[in-house]
Order: C-alpha cells, then structure tokens, then sequence
C-alpha cells in the first residue's frame, strides 16, 4: 500500500456512540481518533505490530485538543481527515480534521504521541523509528501549542473510580477515551442539557492501571468566562492527567 500523507475515513454516527442527546459522545469521538491514527500509523510502516516486534515499544498519546463547532448527531456520516507534522526529539504531533456530508469543517484537533519502551515504561527518542514519510504537510488543524494545564482555584473533589476490566487498552492501561468518559462525569446530566463542550484540552501525565482509584477534582472558579478545570489523581497521589473544558450554552 503507497504510503499517504493524509489519510481519510468516513463514518456513520451509530446508537452507541451518542448520549442521551443523540449527539456524539466526545469520547466516541476519540475513539474515532484512536482508530484512524492507527490506520494512518499502519499505512506508513509504523503501527503497533511493527514497532512493537522491531522495537519493542508501543504509540502513546499524550496531549490533545479539540474544537467544535457542531456536533454530529445519531445517524449522520462524518469524514475524519488525519495527518502527522513532522516528528520532535521526542513527540509525533497528528492533526485531524472533522467534516459534515457536505464538506464542512466542524471539528478540529491537534494532538501529541510519544512511544515507549513496553518493558521499562520510559519514554524512546522519535529517531528510534526509521520510517519513509511521503511529504509532510505543514498546517495544522489548530494553531499554537499544547502547553502544560493548571487549575484556576482550588480544585474541590467529586467523585472516585476504580479502573476495571472495560476500562483498559490492548496496553494494559487506562484508554485515552475512557478519559473523557471521567471527565463527562464530573458534570450533572441537567448540566450537559444545558451546556455543551467548545473545546477540550486533556494533557495525559501519567499511566493508569487496573486496580488502581482515581480521585476527580474540578474548579470551577472560572465558570464565568467558560472554563473548566478537571483533573485525576491516583491512589498515591500523583496526578494521572488534567484537563481544561470551554462550554458554552446550547
């Protein structure tokens, strides 16, 4: 197969990936993600099967961000457009781009991939990976950079999760999407009924492994100029990721 600078895959909306709204679940929508990244990642040589038996790591992500313009509801057909920048010392950066059945655009991301040893759990050099990219293509899907999350305030606890069997990856930890289920729950129903998410930015600190319980915080000290601030903490204290949520009213 030619290796592709950007690869393109449609989708239709199914049952089990919206809400109680009928509009896609951000975390169908990272699902999404997850599984076009690693069609693109085998379409240029470097999926997980290939670097795992040649290297012996795995792909992992690490910062993202979205934007959304409109939700796709129950039913409609989406296109979902993805393409890497050109690799850092140590991250891959992909972008993606969300359209309708007519071509607009309403959604995009920008995210951060790392690889990491399967055994030792530390972070390789992007140069580990030999891999012959067809021409990179410049844009981004969104300017400027993913920097580091800090609370506004005071995060105040809301609830506990113990991760579980349904929780985990084909890695053994927790799944970047189940991330964003946490996160949804930090908010009443009442609320998504009132509100709904412009954007999301999720920074991945940590891994988290079955067993463990993760305590979500939130501070919404800035709850006036629309954002809110989510994170995890593990059963030692360490914090396993953080987050920042723009909404706006529906």
């Amino acid at each position: 197969m030619e290796p592709l600078p950007v690869l393109e895959q449609k989708y239709t909306i199914g049952i089990s990936d919206v809400d109680f709204l009928q509009t896609l679940k951000i975390s169908s929508l990272f699902g999404y993600f997850q599984e076009i990244a690693s069609f693109h990642a085998n379409n240029l040589g470097i999926g997980l099967d290939a670097i795992s038996s040649k290297h012996n790591v795995t792909w992992v992500l690490v910062k993202i961000k979205v934007e959304i313009d409109q939700f796709p509801l129950w039913n409609d057909e989406i296109i979902i457009q993805t393409w890497p920048l050109k690799p850092k010392r140590f991250e891959f950066e992909r972008n993606y781009i969300v359209k309708d059945s007519n071509g607009n655009v309403i959604i995009r991301a920008i995210s951060s991939w790392v690889i990491m040893d399967l055994e030792t759990r530390e972070l390789q050099k992007a140069e580990l990976i030999e891999v012959d990219y067809p021409n990179f293509i410049e844009n981004k899907a969104i300017d400027g950079k993913l920097g580091k999350l800090k609370p506004f305030g005071e995060p105040k606890v809301v609830y506990k999760k113990t991760i579980g069997y349904s929780d985990i990856d084909m890695n053994g930890h927790l799944t970047n999407s189940k991330y964003i289920d946490y996160i949804m729950d930090c908010f009443p129903c009442e609320g998504h009924k009132k509100y709904k998410v412009r954007t999301i930015q999720v920074s991945y600190v940590n891994e988290a492994l079955p067993g463990e319980t993760i305590t979500l915080s939130s501070d919404i000290s800035s709850f006036d100029s629309n954002s809110i601030y989510i994170e995890g903490i593990n059963n030692n204290g360490g914090q396993i990721f953080s987050s920042i949520t723009e909404i706006e009213p529906r």
